[in-house]
């Protein structure tokens, strides 16, 4: 695990070792998109190099408008853009910064992307494409050679890119936030929400020195968001049909028995762990069911809150004591409306990531005891 301290911007700090070298500044150009200026800020100040003249906004028919104001020729470009609710315009904002980069004969193009969008639809479904692949061929086909993120949904999602991809975890910085915001942690159980997450759980009770606990059973998800006022085409009916051949076997469907809690959490906190919290039923259930196991708190530690929709109300009327997320996806309007949602700062691991790279430094000491179940 990382051993950091507090800086004066409220993070945390990594050790300071001698052979660091500030970024060269003159051939290091930062581009921030619209998604996250916050985060953005904070990754300047920390590198000590001023924001470049970018200027992004929309005609009235829409369409995205990018004009980079200072001269990227010859230049290490380094994009900082996230993905947020307004995810298509985050894409196209990101994808033709990087081609007007490209364009503009700079020598590197590095995307800085803290949470890539659509990386839940990285499987193939019925009918269906694997979205994940797709955005990450136009990613590279507008410019960028490489990219640096942030606890991606697969690990295989990396496979999809034609550039190297430096997945960075959250995981030390959460860990460290149980240790120093949690009080009598030691009396605490890792959660798996799922049988899937088991061994994310298990990697932070390794570290924790402590026990886990898995919730298994029927958890619905939210069938759809917002509705936008999109409709598909009305299905027309086929005139006749195709029998399945013979001695093919009918495929049997799946039931899940209903909720249960395999360990014990009887008179323990119980610390919910996950990649990403969007919409929150399912951890509201799985919170509903370990508080009847007798859990006497219950966190949630994410690295991406989205927490799309009414997510805030319904982690306000829930048992769920708190839900810590970092600053990879903007949430202050949700933390408005829910006092629990608490924010990690996790701007210096994005600027230690650039800096590293930018002076040809290894990555590797940002990975230490680092597992893949992270």
């Amino acid at each position: 695990m990382l051993n950091h301290s507090r800086n004066r911007f409220g993070g945390f700090c990594l050790p300071k070792q001698t052979d660091m070298e500030a970024p060269k500044t003159s051939d290091i150009v930062l581009v921030s998109g619209n998604s996250h200026p916050e985060l953005s800020n904070l990754i300047h100040s920390r590198l000590g190099v001023k924001a470049s003249g970018c200027s992004i906004y929309h005609k009235s028919n829409r369409e995205t408008m990018v004009q980079i104001g200072d001269s990227v020729r010859g230049k290490d470009v380094y994009i900082i853009q996230t993905g947020t609710k307004d995810v298509n315009n985050n894409i196209m904002e990101l994808l033709i910064m990087a081609y007007a980069c490209k364009t503009s004969s700079a020598k590197s193009i590095v995307g800085v992307i803290p949470y890539l969008p659509y990386s839940k639809q990285c499987k193939m479904r019925k009918r269906g494409s694997i979205v994940t692949k797709l955005l990450a061929q136009m990613m590279v086909k507008s410019g960028l050679s490489h990219i640096i993120t942030m606890d991606l949904y697969q690990k295989e999602i990396q496979g999809f890119f034609d550039c190297p991809v430096d997945n960075l975890r959250a995981s030390p910085f959460l860990l460290q936030y149980i240790q120093e915001s949690i009080p009598d942690y030691r009396n605490s159980v890792i959660v798996a929400r799922n049988p899937a997450a088991t061994a994310k759980a298990t990697s932070y009770a390794e570290r924790l020195r402590l026990g886990i606990a898995v919730i298994h059973g029927e958890q619905k998800e939210a069938e759809s968001d917002e509705v936008d006022g999109r409709n598909s085409p009305p299905i027309i009916p086929r005139s006749r049909t195709m029998d399945a051949g013979v001695g093919v076997p009918v495929h049997i469907a799946k039931e899940k028995p209903p909720i249960n809690v395999v360990g014990d959490v009887g008179g323990r906190i119980a610390i919910i762990v996950d990649n990403l919290i969007d919409d929150v039923q399912s951890f509201v259930a799985a919170a509903e069911v370990l508080k009847e196991r007798g859990a006497y708190k219950i966190y949630v530690m994410a690295t991406h809150g989205l927490l799309s929709s009414d997510a805030p109300r319904l982690i306000e009327d829930s048992p769920i004591d708190e839900v810590v997320v970092t600053n990879t996806v903007p949430h202050e309007l949700q933390k408005m409306q829910c006092h629990k949602i608490k924010t990690v700062d996790i701007s210096i691991l994005l600027s230690e990531a650039i800096r590293r790279m930018h002076n040809k430094e290894s990555m590797s000491y940002l990975f230490k005891n680092v597992t893949l179940e992270d």
